[in-house]
């Protein structure tokens, strides 16, 4: 799931307030999960603008609604003409979410409510933990389905670095060492030999090659095309 916080009030303050009519748009998936914008934070935040704007005396109109998801249109497009009414449309979606919808909604402003954190788990309610960074190249295979891009501090390929101390990073003993988390997975997988073979240097160009990323299945293409001949 994708993991996200609020922004902080002051800096969401700072984007709305020379607006007359604001909607709060939540969605109620990933960051519903992470108590950051599902439709309950939305409705919370659409009361703090408006108790905020009053204190300040700023004639705003603040609404407050939400989607199961902003990145897909079947979702969010049956309410794009109330949208639409609105001067601006203060999304509680993932930077995807923000994105995809300012795309779509025409020459409204659509601005992020939360900062996107990363991609991660949930090991127990109100923690969240990150697992993958989403490079485009994985290799779980081959480290016991521990992460090393993510979950090492210097996204090291074969082993750990001179840092590393009774399990945990140089950078903070909160912080598990990653490759020590491997070694310990491959063990308990009887297959330690595997991490002896040398891993080629990294090839980035599966995460940064100089602009977005895309997946296109074309049999699903072919079958909507028609579908959509058919009707």
């Amino acid at each position: 799931m994708i993991v996200g916080q609020q922004k902080p009030f002051e800096e969401i303050w700072g984007m709305v307030k020379d607006f007359k009519k604001v909607l709060v748009y939540g969605c109620n998936t990933c960051v519903a999960i992470c108590h950051a914008g599902g439709e309950k934070e939305a409705e919370i935040l659409a009361s703090m603008i408006r108790m905020k704007a009053a204190q300040e005396g700023v004639n705003m109109k603040v609404g407050h609604a939400a989607v199961m998801r902003h990145c897909e249109p079947e979702y969010f497009e049956p309410l794009m003409d109330e949208v639409r009414t609105y001067d601006l449309v203060l999304s509680t979606a993932c930077g995807v979410g923000v994105n995809f919808l300012a795309q779509k909604i025409g020459n409204i402003p659509v601005y992020p409510g939360i900062n996107t954190t990363f991609y991660g788990a949930v090991p127990k309610p109100g923690e969240f933990i990150e697992l993958c960074a989403g490079c485009g190249n994985c290799i779980l295979h081959l480290t016991g389905g521990i992460c090393p891009i993510a979950r090492c501090t210097k996204s090291l390929m074969n082993g750990p670095c001179g840092g590393t101390d009774r399990g945990k990073c140089e950078i903070s003993q909160d912080v598990d060492c990653g490759w020590y988390l491997i070694v310990e997975r491959m063990k308990q997988l009887g297959r330690l030999e595997d991490l002896v073979e040398i891993q080629p240097p990294r090839d980035w160009s599966t995460s940064f090659h100089g602009g977005p990323r895309r997946v296109i299945l074309e049999h699903l293409q072919d079958f909507e095309e028609k579908e959509e001949k058919k009707a």
